[in-house]
C-alpha cells in the first residue's frame, strides 16, 4: 500500500517536546504530521505558543503538519456567551493557525458528553466558525469518539446538518466505534457524506473486553476501509494512531505499522 496520504499522530509522543517528537515521528518514516493540540505540541492561543516554532520544529524535522488534533469549539454549548465569544476567538486563531501551517483540518469537540440537546446550542457557533474555516480552506472535523455526540453515527449527521457547511465534518474512527459497540461499516455508510478525515488504529473485544492491539491483529479491515473511501471519492488523509504504547514503545511500533502497511 501506497503511504502518500497517510499521516502520524504525535499523540503517542505527547511527553517529549515538539522538536523531538517530531524528530522520532520522521526517525520512523512518516513525512506528514497529525499533530496533537496539547502543549507542549501544539495550542490555538498564541500567547500560549509562537506559531513560528511550530514552523521551525517542522522544518527542522523534515516534516508537514497535515493536521491539527485541537478542539476548537469546546465550550460552545456555554450559557455564558462570554465563554462562548472567548472560544470562538481561540477557535479563529486555530483556523488561521492550520492555514499558516498548510493544514487539511482541525479538530473540533462537539460539546461535552452525548445530549443529543446540544446540538441547536452549539450548531449557529459551529456554523460561525466553519465560514471562516471555508475561506481559509480547513475542514473542521469531530471524532467518532464514545462520551461524546460524534459517538453516535446519528447524531454526528444531525449536528452535521445543522451546521450546513461542507468544511464541518467527521474524523471516521472505526476502532472507536468498535470499542463503543457501533457497526463501523454501517457506520461509515451513515456519515459517508460528511467524512473529512480518518484515523486508523486495530483492536477487538476479548472475554468482554475491548483490547487494543497492533495492526493487523483485531478487527479493523484498513485495506478494505481504504479501498472503499478511496472508491468513493474520499481524498483526505489516513491518520495513523499509535496507542498502544504498553505493547511497543512509539518509536519502534511506528516502524512496525509502517511496515505492516506498506506490506499490504
Amino acid at each position: 500500500m501506497k503511504l502518500d496520504r497517510f499521516t502520524a499522530c504525535s499523540i503517542p509522543l505527547i511527553g517529549l517536546p515538539l522538536g523531538e517528537a517530531l524528530q522520532t515521528l520522521a526517525d520512523a518514516g512518516w513525512q506528514r504530521i497529525d499533530l496533537l493540540g496539547r502543549m507542549p505540541h501544539f495550542s490555538a492561543d498564541p500567547a500560549e505558543q509562537d506559531i513560528a516554532d511550530v514552523e521551525a520544529a517542522a522544518a527542522a524535522a523534515g516534516v508537514t503538519i497535515a493536521n491539527l488534533g485541537t478542539y476548537l469549539g469546546r465550550n460552545f454549548h456555554d450559557p455564558d456567551p462570554a465563554v462562548v465569544r472567548a472560544d470562538m476567538e481561540l477557535g479563529l486563531h486555530g483556523i488561521e493557525r492550520a492555514a499558516r501551517l498548510g493544514c487539511r483540518t482541525a479538530r473540533v469537540l462537539p460539546g461535552r458528553g452525548d445530549d443529543p440537546a446540544q446540538i441547536p446550542v452549539i450548531a449557529p457557533h459551529f456554523a460561525e466558525l466553519a465560514k471562516a474555516a471555508e475561506q481559509a480552506g480547513i475542514y473542521l472535523v469531530m471524532e467518532n469518539h464514545a462520551g461524546s455526540i460524534a459517538g453516535d453515527p446519528g447524531l454526528a449527521v444531525q449536528l452535521c446538518e445543522a451546521v450546513d457547511s461542507e468544511y464541518f465534518g467527521v474524523i471516521f474512527e472505526p476502532a472507536n466505534l468498535l470499542m463503543g459497540r457501533v457497526d463501523y461499516w454501517s457506520a461509515y455508510g451513515t456519515m459517508r457524506r460528511w467524512v473529512h478525515h480518518v484515523h486508523f488504529k486495530d483492536g477487538h473485544w476479548v472475554d468482554g473486553k475491548y483490547v487494543a492491539t497492533h495492526y493487523g491483529d483485531g478487527d479493523i479491515r484498513i485495506a478494505e476501509l481504504v479501498a472503499l473511501l478511496d472508491a468513493e471519492g474520499y481524498t483526505g488523509h489516513y491518520a495513523v494512531e499509535y496507542e498502544v504504547g504498553h505493547l511497543e514503545p512509539a518509536a519502534t511500533g511506528l516502524i512496525r505499522w509502517r511496515q505492516w502497511l506498506e506490506a499490504l
